[in-house]
This record gives C-alpha cells, sequence and structure tokens, in this order.
C-alpha cells in the first residue's frame, strides 16, 4: 500500500478497559495506537466531559442525563463500569485528556454528541481548548450532526473536520467536498472499492468505524481507508505490517 492506514483507538483501548477514561488512553499509547475517537458532552455547569452517551446509565453506576450533573457531581460517578476488574474510573475532562497527551504526536478525533441535545456553545468551548493547547493541526472534530460541523468549520476553517455516516449516502465524496469539509466517517461495512475511489476522487479523508474484527480491518486496509477506528488498537497495529 502507498500510505500508511492510521490506527485510531475507539473510546481508547475500549476492547478491554473501561471506554473514554484515562485507563483507555493511557493503554491504548501502550498497544501502539496513532490516536484516539471519543465523544463529547457539556454538564450541568458548561464544562466538556468524555463520554459516549447521553445519559451515564450504560457506563457507569449513576443514572440520569450528563447534562443535568456538574463537573465535580460526575467526578464521583464511577465510569469503570464495563470493566469493574479495572476499579474507579474518574469521567475525563478534555482538559484531562490533552494534559495526558501533551508532547505526543498524537491524532485526535472528537465527536460533539449533538445529535440528540444540541449543546448549546459546545463547538466554541470545544475548539476554544483545542487552540489553548496548539493542537489546530493534530484533531478532527466530528458529529452525525452535519449542521454543527458546519458550525465549527465557520469558527475554525483551519481545523480539519469530519461528516460522521451510517446511511450509505450516495456521491459521499461531492457531498463532503462540496461542503468545505475534509473527512467523511462511514461505518467500515457501507465502504467498498468504488465508494472508496469516490471519495478519495474529491480529497476527502475516509476515517472509518467501529472495525474489530481481524477480517474487516484487512480489507479495510487493502481498500486503502485513511484511518481505521477501532476498539482493539493492538490487532491492527498487528495487521498494519
Amino acid at each position: 500500500m502507498a500510505h500508511k492506514t492510521c490506527n485510531i483507538a475507539h473510546r481508547g483501548f475500549s476492547g478491554l478497559y473501561p471506554e473514554n477514561t484515562l485507563l483507555a488512553f493511557e493503554k491504548g499509547i501502550e498497544a501502539g495506537a496513532d490516536g484516539f475517537e471519543f465523544d463529547t458532552h457539556l454538564t450541568k455547569d458548561g464544562e466538556i466531559v468524555l463520554i459516549h452517551d447521553e445519559r451515564l446509565d450504560r457506563t457507569t453506576n449513576a443514572t440520569g442525563f450528563v447534562r443535568d450533573f456538574t463537573l465535580a457531581e460526575l467526578k464521583e460517578v464511577d465510569a469503570g463500569k464495563p470493566f469493574p476488574e479495572h476499579g474507579f474510573q474518574q469521567i475525563p475532562t478534555l482538559r484531562e485528556y490533552f494534559e495526558l497527551i501533551k508532547g505526543r504526536e498524537l491524532l485526535t478525533n472528537i465527536e460533539l454528541k449533538n445529535g440528540v441535545f444540541w449543546y448549546e456553545g459546545m463547538e466554541e468551548k470545544v475548539i476554544a481548548l483545542v487552540r489553548e493547547y496548539g493542537l489546530e493541526g493534530r484533531i478532527i472534530l466530528s458529529s452525525f450532526n452535519h449542521r454543527s460541523i458546519m458550525q465549527c468549520k465557520k469558527l475554525a476553517p483551519d481545523i480539519r473536520c469530519g461528516f460522521l455516516d451510517f446511511s450509505w449516502l450516495e456521491q459521499a465524496g461531492e457531498y463532503t467536498a462540496g461542503r468545505g469539509v475534509e473527512c467523511y466517517h462511514p461505518a467500515f461495512f457501507t465502504l467498498d472499492a468504488g465508494t472508496v475511489e469516490e471519495i478519495h476522487s474529491h480529497g476527502v479523508a475516509i476515517n472509518t468505524w467501529t472495525v474489530n474484527e481481524p477480517e474487516d480491518i484487512r480489507r479495510m486496509l487493502e481498500l486503502g481507508v485513511d484511518a481505521v477506528i477501532g476498539n482493539f488498537p493492538d490487532r491492527v497495529r498487528a495487521l498494519q505490517g
């Protein structure tokens, strides 16, 4: 292959460690990930936290919506629920993540979870923190809410963005490039050679998710996608060659 596909750990090394926790990111670094994908929500007091669901129920020992808790309250919550053997894990802030990766050459894909609730000002807050840490060149902002991404492009034309998609979108390259967006983030099973060719012909990068099984990882590498986002960065690393 002419280019190296980027190995992005989905919510950190979430196949073996509690997703979107600093432990999962630390273990991802150890496993050789080139970067991370994770999800952001806003707390009741407007802080940016890393958690996937709108509700706390699946991944923590608490119940209710993230947006109904202050950061101080969320820091008491145990985000280690899916893997209790690793002990208590805090819900991290975006700032804590940036502190963890400081000085490392890692790519970071921040998914703005604006699909159910469109958090007021989340785009501005995330971009401000990216600028504070000088990470503009190593960030991709993505969302299933394409209007949120268009807002990000308006606020920060210099930061790469990606349209998340689950829909087998026709002419995805034309759609993405036509809106001035650099990346397309499809579910891996929607990709074939013709689709990849159309997207790449518009100069759009393909960062695909969630690729966990070796045969699927191999197929994505053969198709020449730009990044594989998966729960097992060790598996991707082993197959990258």
